[in-house]
């Protein structure tokens, strides 16, 4: 049995009838600049993370960026973050020209640990950038508790988790800003590059859209040096298909990580967690086990589909040594760079699916 990690062509072909006839809808209007797709999709992305604006960009690496910058962070500001995300929390960081201050990891969530975040505040620090790894919410409580103490902003990395919550309150409403990716994987993926800015404040929310336009006011009138990062309306079509079923395919997520976690119960590795009052959507499904790198030839051998988020976490990429950040000591972060592995998760997985793989690794571990 073969089983892929995703499958975006099943997902393509449940929707392919309504996908087309929005995209035709966009391409027949010819509305390729801001149009009524992204303006729709801003207001039911808003309504749906529960804050007052959601600013549509080019990626979800522009919206870090875009978020640092209309909250003045830049050359000389510190923010704290994870090694334990993809690059692009960190690129952010360097490219508005701050300085990225790594702090390890909770074992349990693969989030910032929050104790671990106040001790490495200082005189510098404007930010902190949790992220929502997996799609497990980061300790909000603490880390927005921290923030408040320091007057520190918080930027939400929510590339992984959209529609998780924290006690019913959706991720990109617990800080300042949360910023979100379309990238073709993720839960509310797009079929090339997007990304949103949420936020409820208004002058925030009027910078992101400024800078995301040139600092356009009106035609050919420009109020500040931005960037071209507008949201296409074609991608913008297509998400708004996806976003009519986001919560459906969540909550198939939630019920195969939960096969998943009945099935693996007595293998020695370690599944997923869930903190209290977090709804995690799973984004991928993570174990651990020191075996990890024979257990992944074994998934190959046996046509089973996995990834191993992160083997090199952002401190040891050629890319951040000349920043220095390969001296920060993250153990936690190490240790589960050697372990981690994900396995095949997505809202068309089957139940056949869940237990062939199941099987397998059992089979591998005895």
């Amino acid at each position: 049995m073969q089983v892929p990690l995703m499958d975006l062509k099943t997902e393509y072909q449940q929707l392919r009838n309504e996908m087309l006839a929005a995209v035709d809808e966009a391409l027949e209007s010819m509305q390729l600049f801001l149009g009524p797709n992204v303006q729709a999709l801003e207001e039911e992305f808003a309504q749906l993370c529960g804050v007052k604006h959601a600013i549509g960009v080019g990626s979800g690496t522009d919206a870090l960026i875009l978020a640092l910058l209309a909250l003045g962070i830049g050359p000389g500001d510190e923010v704290i973050t994870t090694a334990w995300t993809f690059i692009a929390t960190v690129e952010a960081i360097v490219h508005v020209g701050a300085t990225a201050v790594l702090v390890d990891i909770d074992p349990d969530t693969y989030c910032l640990a929050p104790g671990l975040v106040e001790a490495a505040v200082t005189s510098n620090t404007r930010a902190i950038i949790p992220v929502h790894v997996f799609g497990h919410p980061a300790e909000m409580d603490s880390i927005n508790r921290i923030a408040r103490e320091h007057s520190l902003y918080v930027i939400e990395d929510a590339a992984q988790a959209h529609g998780a919550q924290v006690d019913g309150q959706f991720v990109g409403s617990l800080g300042d800003c949360g910023v979100f990716s379309f990238y073709m994987s993720k839960n509310l993926g797009g079929y090339g590059e997007g990304g949103m800015v949420t936020t409820d404040n208004d002058k925030t929310a009027e910078q992101i859209r400024l800078l995301r336009n040139h600092g356009q006011t009106s035609r050919y009138e420009h109020q500040i040096m931005g960037y071209n990062s507008r949201l296409d309306e074609i991608q913008a079509a297509v998400l708004r298909v996806k976003l009519k079923r986001l919560q459906w395919a969540n909550q198939q997520r939630r019920e195969q990580a939960a096969l998943y976690n009945e099935l693996l119960a007595d293998c020695p590795i370690t599944v997923p967690t869930e903190a209290p009052g977090v709804r995690h959507v799973y984004h991928l499904y993570t174990i651990r086990t020191d075996r990890r790198d024979e257990l992944a030839a074994h998934l190959e051998q046996q046509g089973i589909g996995f990834a191993r988020h992160y083997h090199a976490p952002c401190h040891t990429q050629p890319a951040c040594r000349p920043l220095g950040l390969n001296q920060t000591a993250l153990p936690q972060t190490d240790q589960a760079a050697l372990e981690v592995i994900q396995l095949p998760l997505h809202p068309y997985l089957s139940d056949e699916q869940i237990r062939y793989v199941a099987t397998s690794i059992k089979e591998f571990l005895t």
